[in-house]
């Protein structure tokens, strides 16, 4: 499944890393020490969040785009 889910990324200067958050999966985000590793791990985490989801009988949200409140 090819990901089409908004990611947000910032720097945290608490974790000292960039995070990367799926707003549309709850809980799903990940960190990276630059942008391209934070990317690369939030896809991981959104195929495990999505393959968990599926395991468990819950619904997975389809793909909204662009969040206005983002």
């Amino acid at each position: 499944m090819e990901n089409r889910f908004e990611i947000i990324m910032y720097w945290s200067k608490e974790d000292e890393a960039i995070i990367a958050e799926v707003p549309e999966l709850a809980g799903c985000m990940a960190d990276g020490a630059n942008y391209q590793e934070a990317l690369i791990n939030v896809e991981v985490v959104i195929q495990q969040w999505i393959q968990t989801a599926l395991e468990l009988g819950r619904e997975v949200p389809l793909p909204k785009g662009k969040l206005m409140y983002a």
